[in-house]
């Protein structure tokens, strides 16, 4: 048995990798766009405020790109431009119109959506009115607040009485940018917002809330900030090299940096890429980078790539790889509080049946030619997650190889029954592997074998 060896080597290695690639995601970038928004926008002369037209959006086309890029929860926002042109009660029906038009996509697909309310800002009474009404009467999931309206930014004194209020509920804080109030029309910056003004915008509200310690004097709020964290990597070392100086000549109040830092998480939405979390990762923490995809301003043919690329991009790179699992999905768990905890989520596997006086314990030892050697795990790998995952009657699938021969490949199989075992290779995942691999593999031999202790628990053999 010496050249059997039970160590995890490059079958088990690809195996995490597949695991992770094929992570259900949690989208905390995503937008509504509802006719009564649309209707608001065009009576004032708004549709193209941002220099771009807005896109279309209906519930049926959302959820089919969900289940096309992996994704299986969508948090809801309005994006921009923020429905205000100087008038609170037209602003505020409208708001209202879209708020409840989220609930009820929430309350038809509880299980694939949440959301985060719209406010009229910069009204702040009318703002704190419908926080109030969208958290504890309508079960808002969060808030989410423009950047800046009326050339007012996030940090302002003014939004003090609406922080306190968000804060005493606990709320998640989904910031979302808008065109600035003046804008140079004669640059390109004065062309499409989200090429440069939204990251520059949200960077300066950002910047604005750590200088008056919003998020340190409101630890109970807990605030996203989008695109891939803006300029925030570029803005944060500027800041910190700044502030001593700032501080020294009494131009500043005291800020605590870190400590507002500290709190903030980041989707990827906009540009996610490895090397995005990895600048991300120069100002935060894993468990605070959340994926995002900006969908519907972005095409859902384009996005299902962006989505399985960066996918692919972070489960497969040495540094990143093992965040996987918290940056597509468990963070996102986390800060939203749901149901489901990160742990349980990831090792889900589904109610396995009892070993049958017909089950088999099989050995199949497995020759593979080294041209296809590679090519031919990733098949193997994904045969057996997608088993485990979805068969009760397959119990084990536990591969090794061999230390000299890394060709010789060896797989203890167990199957409930055989009927288990038939319904296994009749499958349709099966049969992908059996004809995709037939022309990798040199040899192969299948030595049913007895257990010396039949009492003894396969189970802890799933989790390869």
């Amino acid at each position: 048995m010496r050249k059997i060896s039970a160590i995890l080597t490059a079958v088990s290695i690809i195996t995490a990798m597949t695991a992770r690639n094929n992570i259900p995601a949690i989208d905390v970038h995503s937008h509504i766009v509802t006719d009564n928004y649309l209707k608001y926008l065009a009576e004032n002369d708004a549709m193209l405020a941002d220099g771009y037209p807005l896109p279309a959006w209906d519930v049926q086309s959302h959820l089919a790109f969900m289940d096309s890029a992996g994704i299986e929860r969508s948090v809801l926002t309005l994006s921009s431009p923020q429905p205000w042109f100087g008038n609170t009660v037209g602003g505020s029906k409208v708001i209202r119109s879209v708020n409840e038009a989220m609930a009820e996509t929430k309350r038809l697909y509880p299980d694939r959506f949440l959301w985060c309310a719209a406010l009229p800002q910069p009204d702040i009474i009318a703002s704190i009115n419908e926080a109030v009404y969208a958290l504890d009467s309508l079960g808002a999931d969060g808030i989410k607040l423009a950047t800046s309206v009326d050339g007012i930014y996030l940090g302002d004194p003014s939004y003090e009485p609406l922080m306190r209020v968000l804060n005493e509920r606990g709320a998640v804080v989904i910031l979302h940018p808008v065109k600035p109030e003046q804008v140079n029309e004669s640059t390109f910056t004065g062309g499409p917002a989200f090429v440069y003004e939204y990251p520059a915008e949200t960077t300066r509200a950002v910047l604005n809330m750590i200088a008056h310690n919003v998020m340190t004097r409101h630890p109970n709020i807990k605030v996203v900030v989008p695109h891939a964290g803006s300029f925030m990597p570029y803005a944060v070392p500027r800041l910190k090299g700044g502030y001593p100086l700032l501080l020294q000549k009494e131009l500043t109040e005291p800020i605590d940096i870190d400590g507002n830092l500290s709190r903030l998480y980041y989707d990827l939405a906009g540009g996610p890429s490895a090397q995005a979390v990895k600048m991300l990762l120069t100002v935060t923490t894993p468990d605070h980078i959340l994926f995002g995809t900006d969908y519907p301003f972005v095409p859902a043919h384009i996005l299902e790539k962006v989505a399985a690329k960066v996918k692919n991009e972070i489960s497969q790179d040495p540094e990143l790889g093992i965040h996987a699992a918290e940056i597509f999905r468990n963070n996102a768990l986390k800060l939203f509080k749901l149901e489901e905890t990160a742990a349980t989520a990831e090792n889900k596997i589904c109610e396995k049946l009892p070993m049958q006086p017909d089950g088999i314990v099989r050995l199949s030892k497995i020759r593979v030619n080294p041209d296809y050697l590679v090519e031919y795990m990733k098949y193997a790998v994904e045969v057996g997650t997608l088993s485990l995952e979805s068969e009760p009657g397959v119990l084990t699938m536990y591969a090794v190889q061999d230390k000299e021969n890394p060709c010789e490949i060896t797989i203890l199989e167990t199957y409930a029954s055989r009927n288990a075992y038939e319904s296994h290779i009749a499958s349709e995942h099966f049969r992908k592997y059996k004809t995709s691999t037939l022309h990798m593999v040199d040899s192969l031999r299948l030595d049913d074998v007895v257990p010396l202790n039949p009492n003894n628990k396969i189970i802890n053999f799933i989790n390869i």
